[in-house]
């Protein structure tokens, strides 16, 4: 029985309700989104086989990496710098930052572009051991240059909250991704991934400009060195934020690095492929998180009782969202890695399930993450990210040594552990003791059963047996996470339902 609040922690139905559609706005989109792109995954694996997922893995990891140093953490600072605007109602100020953030993002782009280009052979021998990959690392600059313009345009949609064109973006996007991509690698097969991630590129560019010219900019006289007075407050924030993006992209990458030193590029197609599933169906949760609930928490982000309450709202909703979606993967990780992908990928069932265990301390302490960048924190968060990525690359070199390939899920795992703890420090100090005992209650009980489902999986049970308690389990959770979601925000099953797309 959930306890009676007495503070400003009242339950709040309207509160409840608009995260609950706009979650459900992005997770429609998502759910559009993963089903457009089962198709190019299918025929990723079934032209490429796992050495091409592999390889397109390492491809992506090395763009992130490039633009994650080159893009100066204007993702983030420049949401936050656009929404403070939007907050302030101030049409001027407006104008003044979108104006600065456009300029900016095709300054830092050009950087990165730039960048590459010059470290392509360098990139090739420290990635693969050998510069025969260097034409390919060239050639992906170019998406240095048009991944920032795009998020530069995204930044402007997300800090005026049009959530409605983000998620229309999403669905496009993964249209196009699967159009442009599937003709790329039934023509040229492996090599066809470098074309196919530029054409990509070059199609999201023309999408987000698409969407981001509607919004209602008042015309101003704008110098460049006004622009860079306007760039200085972002980056004063980015820099912190830049600084913590590159370390987990640095980490990301130099995982795979040791995986392909370790194993072979099939073997870390394996992992990439477990890796990416493990979030895929509750990616919409996180995804929300940063598209609505940031931007909302930035607007709060001084009073501390608004904070918390948002905190908890946001926990107990990703939760209930995320819960049945992740019991559900745990039971079927054989099924979905056949339907996914195809049987050659079958050793990925055991690092998928490691995954999802991550993936749920992901849910739990992503909402406690924001509040340090909704409070302009860019050197804590730094510090926060810096000592998760440490912690994750000593992870899977320690725990690939005794379990294989497993090992590197296991280190996800144990990754999410380590950062909600630190995430509960850290938030604590900043604006006390954050959960309520109900959304403790939830988290743990979660967590255990999550485990436990994973147990389950492993022991050797009468199959028939399996199917029914499993599938016991995942009613009862769906029902109970339905149920509390109505509750919560006063809308009938129906309602909720079709809030879901179901």
């Amino acid at each position: 029985m959930q306890e009676t609040e007495t503070n400003n922690f009242t339950p709040n139905t309207g509160s409840y309700r608009s995260i609950l559609k706009s979650t459900s706005l992005i997770g429609g989109a998502s759910f559009v989104s993963i089903l457009i792109g089962m198709v190019k995954t299918k025929f990723v694996a079934i032209l490429l086989g796992p050495t091409g997922v592999g390889l397109m893995g390492m491809y992506n990891q090395i763009t992130n990496l490039v633009s994650t140093f080159s893009g100066m953490g204007l993702s983030s600072s420049g949401v936050r710098q656009v929404a403070e605007a939007v907050g302030a109602d101030d049409e001027e100020r407006i104008a003044r930052t979108v104006k600065s953030l456009r300029r900016t993002v095709w300054l830092t782009g050009g950087i990165g572009m730039l960048v590459m280009l010059l470290a392509c052979v360098p990139i090739s021998l420290l990635t693969f051991g050998d510069s025969s990959y260097a034409l390919p690392v060239a050639l992906l600059s170019i998406v240095i240059l048009l991944s920032a313009i795009t998020s530069g345009q995204a930044c402007i949609l997300q800090g005026t909250r049009r959530i409605g064109d983000l998620a229309k973006i999403s669905v496009i996007g993964a249209a196009n991704g699967t159009l442009i991509s599937i003709p790329c690698f039934y023509i040229w097969g492996v090599q066809g991934i470098v074309i196919s991630l530029i054409l990509c590129a070059i199609a999201s560019l023309v999408t987000s400009w698409w969407f981001a010219r509607r919004v209602e900019i008042k015309p101003i006289e704008l110098h460049w060195h006004e622009s860079f007075g306007e760039a200085k407050q972002m980056l004063s924030l980015g820099i912190g934020i830049m600084g913590a993006g590159l370390v987990t992209a640095l980490s990301t990458y130099l995982i795979r690095v040791v995986l392909l030193r370790q194993f072979s590029l099939d073997e870390v197609g394996i992992y990439q492929a477990a890796f990416l599933l493990s979030g895929v169906l509750v990616g919409f949760v996180l995804k929300a998180m940063g598209t609505d609930y940031y931007p909302r928490l930035t607007a709060v982000a001084q009073d501390t009782e608004q904070v918390r309450r948002m905190v908890n709202e946001q926990t107990e909703i990703s939760l209930l969202l995320a819960l049945p979606l992740l019991v559900a993967m745990m039971i079927f990780a054989p099924l979905i890695i056949r339907i996914f992908y195809a049987d050659t990928f079958a050793t990925a069932v055991p690092v998928l399930r490691w995954c999802l265990l991550g993936v749920l301390g992901r849910v739990i302490s992503w909402p406690l993450g924001f509040v340090m960048l909704a409070k302009g924190k860019g050197r804590l968060f730094f510090g926060t990210e810096f000592a998760a990525a440490i912690f994750h690359v000593v992870a899977v070199y320690g725990f690939i040594v005794f379990y294989g390939l497993n090992g590197a899920g296991i280190a996800f795992m144990g990754l999410y552990v380590f950062y909600t703890v630190l995430m509960l420090f850290v938030t604590q100090k900043l604006i006390g003791w954050t959960w309520k005992s109900h959304v403790l209650q939830f988290v743990i009980s979660a967590t255990i059963l999550i485990v436990a489902l994973m147990f389950i999986s492993r022991l050797d049970v009468n199959i028939q047996f399996y199917w029914v308690f499993n599938t016991t389990v995942l009613l009862i959770v769906s029902g109970y996470s339905l149920r509390q979601l109505s509750l919560k925000s006063g809308l009938g099953l129906k309602d909720i339902l079709g809030k879901l797309g179901i």
